[in-house]
């Protein structure tokens, strides 16, 4: 894995279009499809939309917290990061996606407008020791594109009606 994914903007421009990317991946969609299940180890396609709109929606609330608590270092990320969805009340996959997509344009609206110093203030893991929030955000996002990447796996084996 490279050392970073580029500049604060290029990884903000990265992550805003993780909730389009995977909206785009499920157009089309109907919800018998959106629940099939093609192997029992496997996720479905409607359980993998939760998983990704929860933990997104988990982190940019940690993000937004730790940016209006100057004082807080230590972030639950690696905890957030793995947290599985609640998929028995999970709302509908285009609510899901357009809840994501809101909290992440205001997320990316409030790290646009930090400084390089604000970039490198510096918070604690529990699994990853100190991070700044240049990595916490690149390891979100790492995090994301491998979400987005089962995701695009589990909808090629969706069988077409």
């Amino acid at each position: 894995m490279p050392d970073q994914m580029g500049s604060s903007e290029d990884l903000l421009v990265v992550m805003s279009t993780v909730a389009d990317r995977a909206r785009d991946l499920v157009a089309g969609l109907d919800e018998p499809r959106l629940g099939y299940r093609h192997a029992p180890a496997l996720p479905t396609v409607r359980e993998a939309v939760t998983s990704l709109c929860q933990a997104g929606i988990a982190v940019d609330g940690l993000l937004r917290h730790a940016y209006l608590e100057p004082e807080q270092r230590e972030i639950p990320l690696s905890e957030t990061l793995r947290s599985t969805p609640e998929a028995e009340v999970s709302p509908p996959a285009a609510e899901l996606l357009e809840a994501f997509a809101r909290v992440r344009r205001r997320t990316i609206d409030l790290l646009r407008g930090m400084s390089p110093g604000d970039w490198r203030r510096t918070f604690v893991d529990s699994r990853d020791g100190e991070l700044t929030l240049f990595q916490v955000c690149e390891r979100i996002t790492r995090q994301e594109i491998g979400r987005l990447g089962m995701l695009r796996n589990l909808v090629s084996l969706v069988p077409v009606v």
